[in-house]
Formats: C-alpha cells, sequence, structure tokens
C-alpha cells in the first residue's frame, strides 16, 4: 500500500512539473492554457489517487473517492478541448463544430457524481489476500465510465487526425507529445472499459493509470524540451477529418490485451493483472516511439537500397504523389504547402520552406514551410536587404546552394528566421525554383535526419523537383495574370458601353440647354425639356441597375407560388412597354412551386421585353404554361428576326454580348444567373428569320440551390 501512496504523490508532482514546464516553454496562448488546466486536473487526480491508498476507514474512502471522481470527471472535457486545439491553425472553428460535444463530456460526469451521489456506489469490497478494494457500482457509476470511454476515444481520435497531418519539423517536434497524451488516455481506455465489464472499479487499476502517467510525463518533457511544440499550428484538410485509424487500434488493443491476460492467468505464469496491462502498456508506447522515428524511416530505405538493390527513392511513387498533389490546386499557398510537405516526406528533410519572388525581382515573400505558417511570418521582420542579395545569388544558379560557410548577409537572414532551438531546424540548402528563366522562388532546405550533406543523387533529384514545382507556380501565376486580364478585358467592355451611352445622353442635354435660354417661355418647349430630363435619367438608371446585376450575390426567398398568376401579372405589368397583344396559354393544372417571386418577375419580364424587341409592333408573342415529369415549362416565343446558331453557341448567355444595335448584353446573363439559382435550366430554340423560344425549366420541389 505504501508502494502506491508513494506512485501517487510522486505522479501527482512530476506532473504537476511537466505543467509548469508547458507554462515556461509555450508562448501565451489558449492551447497553452488549455494544456496547463489539463496537467493541473491529472496532478490533482493523482493526489486524490494518494488520499484513497492513504484512507484508514471507509467514510474516509468514500470521501476521497468521491473527489477523485469529481474531479475525473472534468478530465476528459479538458483533454478533449485540448485534442481539438493543439497544432490546429483554425482550431477556432474546430471548436465552433465540437461545442455540444464538449459541454456533454463536462456535464454528463459532474452530474451524475453531484445529484446521484448515494446512488453511484452501491458496495465497496475488501477481498481476502488482496491489497486492494473493489467498488461495485450502480447506473451512475456505469454511465460515467462509458461516458469516459467515449470521451477517451474521441481524444484519441483528434490527436491522430492532427499527427497525421503533420510532416517535417512539425512532426518531429510535436511526436512526443502525441506518444505522452496517447499513452495517458489509450491506459485510461482499458481501465475504464474493465469498469464497464466488471461493473466496477478495482483500486489496483489506478496504480496501471499512475504508471501510464508517469511514462507520459517523460515523452510530454520531451517533446517540450525538443521544440515548442505548443506554438506549431498545422492546417487540416477535409479528406483527413473524415478517416481514422484509432477505431480500428483500439479493437485491436483490447483483444490482445484479452489474449494475453487469458493465456498468463490460465498458466499462472503471472497473478498480477495489473502489471500485465502495464507491461503490454509501456511495450506498445516504446514502439511506437521507435516505428515513428525518421531515422528508423531514413535506416529502412537504405536496407532496401543496399540489400534489394532497390534505389534509396521511389521515383514513381514521388512523380505519383507530386502529380495527385499539385494537379487541381488553384491556389498558391496551397501549391506551395503540398509542396514542401511532399519534399520533406520524400528526403527525410524536418524542415523545408518556399519563399516567393516578386514581378520586380527585388524582394521575397513566404509561400509555405513545415516549420512556420503564415500568421507566424507576418510577426517576423523576414531577409531586409538580404531579400535581394539572396534573389541575386541564387539567379544564375541551377543546383541546391550548400551554405555551409558561407557569411553573407542573406545568409545571417536566413538563420536568424530559423533562429530555433533544435538543429533540425537550420537552414543548410538553398534550391532556386527557376521558369521559363526567370527565378519565381527559392526552396531552403534543413540537412537530412542523420545531419548529412546531400549525395549528388539527393541533389539531382531535389533540382527536378524545384523544376516541377516551379513549372506548377509558374502556371498559377500565369493563369492569375489571365483571369486579371480578362477582368480588365470586361471592364473595358463595359465602360464602352456606359461611356457610349453617356455620350448619347449628354449630347442631348447639351442641346437643350443650348436652346433652353431662347424658348424658356415656350411651354410646349418646357415639356419637351422636361421629358428629355426624366427619360435621361430613366436611361441613367437603367444602365446603373444593369450593371449592378454583374456583382450582386443573389438570395433567393422562396414562397409557395402560383406559377400562372405569376405569368399574368407580369404580362400586365411590361403592357406599357410591351405594346402588342401577348398571347397566353396556361396549363391550370400545374402545383404550387417554390420560387422567389420577384427574381422570377424579373427573368419573365425581361424575356418578354427581348421578344418585343426582336419583333417590332407587328410580331407575334406568346408565353405557354405546362407540367410533366414533375417539371414546370414556362415558354416565351416570337416570330422576329431569330438569333443565330453560332452566337447562341459562343455568346448568348455571357455578360456584355448581344445581339442588340443598342444594348449591354447583361439580361440574359443575368436571367441565366437567376434561373441558375432556383436548380433550373434555361433554354433556347431558335431560328434566323423565323423567331425564337426561350424555355424556363424549373423543378417542383423545395430542394433547390
Amino acid at each position: 500500500m505504501a508502494f502506491n501512496v508513494g506512485i501517487s504523490f510522486a505522479a501527482a508532482c512530476i506532473t504537476f512539473a511537466v505543467m509548469a514546464a508547458g507554462i515556461y516553454r509555450g508562448p501565451r496562448s489558449f492551447t497553452q492554457g488549455v494544456f496547463a488546466f489539463g496537467m493541473l486536473l491529472l496532478s490533482l487526480e493523482a493526489i486524490c489517487t494518494g488520499f484513497v491508498y492513504q484512507s484508514k476507514t471507509l467514510s474516509d474512502f468514500l470521501y476521497w473517492q468521491r473527489q477523485l471522481f469529481i474531479i475525473s470527471s472534468i478530465v476528459p472535457a479538458a483533454w478533449l478541448l485540448f485534442s481539438i486545439s493543439f497544432a490546429r491553425a483554425n482550431y477556432f472553428e474546430q471548436i465552433s463544430k465540437w461545442k455540444w460535444i464538449l459541454m456533454l463530456a463536462a456535464a454528463v460526469p459532474l452530474s451524475l457524481i453531484i445529484f446521484f451521489p448515494d446512488d453511484f456506489i452501491s458496495l465497496v469490497l475488501a477481498p481476502r489476500n488482496s491489497q486492494t478494494l473493489f467498488i461495485r457500482l450502480e447506473w451512475p457509476g456505469y454511465l460515467w465510465h462509458i461516458v469516459s470511454v467515449i470521451a477517451s476515444i474521441a481524444i484519441l481520435m483528434n490527436m491522430e487526425r492532427t499527427f497525421r497531418h503533420s510532416t517535417g519539423h512539425i512532426r518531429w517536434q510535436t511526436k512526443f507529445m502525441f506518444l505522452g497524451i496517447g499513452g495517458i488516455f489509450g491506459i485510461r481506455l482499458f481501465t475504464d472499459s474493465q469498469v464497464v465489464l466488471f461493473n466496477g472499479v478495482d483500486t489496483g487499476l489506478y496504480v496501471v493509470d499512475l504508471g501510464a502517467l508517469l511514462i507520459a510525463d517523460i515523452f510530454i518533457v520531451r517533446s517540450l524540451f525538443r521544440g515548442r511544440p505548443l506554438n506549431v499550428s498545422i492546417q487540416l484538410s477535409h479528406q483527413f477529418l473524415y478517416t481514422s485509424f484509432t477505431i480500428l487500434i483500439v479493437g485491436i488493443y483490447f483483444i490482445s490485451l484479452g489474449i494475453i491476460a487469458w493465456v498468463l492467468l490460465h498458466f499462472e505464469w503471472l497473478k498480477n493483472v495489473n502489471l500485465i496491462i502495464f507491461l503490454v502498456f509501456v511495450t506498445i508506447i516504446f514502439l511506437a516511439a521507435f516505428l515513428l522515428s525518421d531515422r528508423l524511416r531514413t535506416k529502412r530505405k537504405r536496407f532496401i537500397s543496399r540489400h534489394l538493390k532497390r534505389p534509396q527513392y521511389d521515383y514513381q511513387k514521388i512523380w505519383e504523389d507530386f502529380t495527385q498533389r499539385t494537379a487541381s490546386v488553384t491556389k498558391t499557398d496551397e501549391l506551395c504547402s503540398n509542396i514542401v510537405k511532399m519534399v520533406s516526406d520524400a528526403m527525410g528533410i524536418l524542415s523545408v520552406g518556399i519563399w516567393l519572388v516578386d514581378e520586380k525581382q527585388e524582394q521575397l515573400f513566404f509561400g509555405g514551410s513545415t516549420v512556420f505558417t503564415a500568421d507566424q511570418i507576418k510577426g517576423m521582420n523576414v531577409f531586409k536587404e538580404g531579400g535581394t542579395q539572396m534573389i541575386r545569388a541564387l539567379t544564375n544558379q541551377s543546383m541546391p546552394l550548400d551554405l555551409k560557410g558561407r557569411e553573407d548577409d542573406w545568409v545571417s537572414d536566413l538563420a536568424h528566421i530559423y533562429k530555433l532551438e533544435t538543429r533540425e531546424s537550420r537552414i543548410r540548402y538553398c534550391v532556386p525554383l527557376n521558369a521559363a528563366g526567370q527565378l519565381i522562388g527559392i526552396m531552403t532546405l534543413s540537412e537530412k535526419v542523420f545531419y548529412e550533406p546531400l549525395t549528388f543523387e539527393e541533389s539531382d533529384l531535389i533540382k527536378t523537383i524545384a523544376d516541377q514545382a516551379a513549372a506548377a507556380l509558374q502556371n498559377l501565376r500565369l493563369s492569375e495574370r489571365l483571369r486579371q486580364t480578362r477582368e480588365l478585358e470586361a471592364l473595358q467592355t463595359m465602360s464602352s458601353f456606359f461611356m457610349h451611352d453617356l455620350k448619347n445622353l449628354a449630347s442631348k442635354l447639351s442641346l437643350v440647354m443650348q436652346n433652353l435660354p431662347q424658348h424658356m417661355d415656350n411651354p410646349e418647349f418646357r415639356s419637351d425639356v422636361l421629358k428629355t430630363i426624366a427619360q435621361s435619367v430613366s436611361k441613367i438608371n437603367k444602365i446603373s441597375s444593369g450593371l449592378s446585376l454583374l456583382s450582386q450575390k443573389i438570395d433567393l426567398n422562396f414562397v409557395e407560388t402560383e406559377i400562372n398568376d405569376l405569368v399574368r401579372k407580369v404580362v400586365t405589368d411590361v403592357k406599357e412597354y410591351v405594346t402588342i397583344p401577348v398571347n397566353q396559354n396556361l396549363d391550370e393544372q400545374i402545383p404550387l412551386i417554390f420560387i422567389d417571386q420577384e427574381q422570377m418577375h424579373k427573368v419573365l419580364e425581361n424575356l418578354l421585353i427581348n421578344a418585343y424587341d426582336a419583333t417590332g409592333k407587328d410580331g407575334k408573342i406568346s408565353v405557354a404554361t405546362s407540367f410533366q415529369n414533375n417539371l414546370v415549362e414556362i415558354s416565351v416565343s416570337d416570330n422576329g428576326c431569330g438569333i443565330s446558331k453560332e452566337f447562341i453557341e459562343k455568346n448568348l448567355f455571357r455578360p456584355f454580348q448581344t445581339t442588340k444595335k443598342q444594348g449591354m448584353g447583361i439580361g440574359l446573363y443575368h436571367c441565366k444567373t437567376i434561373i441558375d439559382a432556383h436548380g433550373g435550366n434555361l433554354n433556347v430554340e431558335s431560328e434566323e428569320g423565323k423567331g425564337t423560344v426561350f424555355k424556363i425549366i424549373l423543378p417542383t420541389g423545395r430542394n433547390l440551390v
């Protein structure tokens, strides 16, 4: 019993010291605060466990056991919050998604122990020839441990997801933090499951938890003094958010422990099950630490290369990986991030960064890194004048440049940027990223895992990767320029329409102003002046309204609508402009549909006005509605001049494309945008000299885009 008390208070003191080390080594941040609070709870848990073992009477035992349950009720929620926020760049977004689960993880266990104190424990047994007690639980205690098991699995899943997305220096820096915290809740997962299985707590299992805590403290301290793991930041992609090996590992873990325990107990090789559990845990966690070693991965590659007659690097896999990571990327920062991670994984280099060169070849700006995030770089004064010197030094380079022994200003700037406390983060090589005879970026590399220089084979591979990366970056840069050019062309086209109409309006108003002094007293002239001004204002408003359609986001307000009533209303509203009769052939069997009445009114109004412009006063216009296969069709047809097939295929629904002598080509573009937002289609059938039919196809359901 004295041993149990001693290990309890030793674990409490060491855990508290680890908490202090985390505060000292970490930046003042949300993650650091959660880490400190979690370690404090584990320390208090160990203290209460020591008092449980030290209890002389049943009342003292029950008192300290209750305090232990209260503190342990908060532990899963605190560490679940840490697992969500640790090393994640978007942890506030993740916390928002997990907020209800976090609340339940804290509220449910506390409620069970606070509101059902008398029903939590039903019986305390002291088996003969045993130094531990067995606590029989009632339903609140049983449910409490089920919640603890679920919370432990959630913590392990979140930690695994974050670790799987880490790479390079960040993975090297945080590996032991993941192992330590994973070990704590991995063993708790087993001990709590034993409670659920046997509906009772064996106080001997507390020693297993304390032993795991001591081992975990060693790993966490190792991580804290390997770097600053509480300051790292990883951007998780969606594919990592939906895959996890935790459940599989948990199942294998339970099965293996059950088999081992059964065999040992059956043959009476060891009677202390708790010792068996702890030894298996120690074996697994140290084996995991060994298997996750970057040096082991490098040794494995060398062994295969030397003894199995294979090259050190699987070039086919490297290029497949490069193509997969870069093929569909459309943002420069995302492309840089994927490239540095790929290089780090493939070459065993922990620190990889990309710095992009500006258009004037004078400054460097951040692209991506396995050490820093964009937010961290913003707070650092990088390169100063050394950026220009670095660009000049690498302009005519084609192979990786070894910085060892160089004393240039830009080399000292690099040393200042990567002035971390680990040798693994120091920059040894700079690789130019050349495309089309121009330096567009620089890749920085640290030494390999064994602090060895790059071989000729590795230098050649790095150069090839750099060339491919430069080509990908150049393509993105050219695509961006093309997009900007097209936007400028659209702006120029829009301006030409706008200026042409404004010039005509200005000419009319100028003529009015010239004649105004001579004919001011003429009532008929004054009437014409007012009419001209009103028409000019209306024209300007119409132009402005058309232009604003291009920048507006369409927010639809769906309401149940009788489509035939809407058609009749639109026909009535356009009578002032469409002066010829509009034939209406409406299907009265059409059900109510959900649409935005105001936006659909604009579409029908625009189609009717276009039909009138195409036919004139002697033309024919008709509107028809029909219902078939759960789709509503509205057609607007005319017998006007028609539209050429080439114009329909290439230009009809594009902005600033029109067949009218006076028009901006915005109306049909806006109509199609509205119909698409409704989840429908806008189709056209036309033949030059015979007329045109526009068909609006709308779904009847409410599950609209």
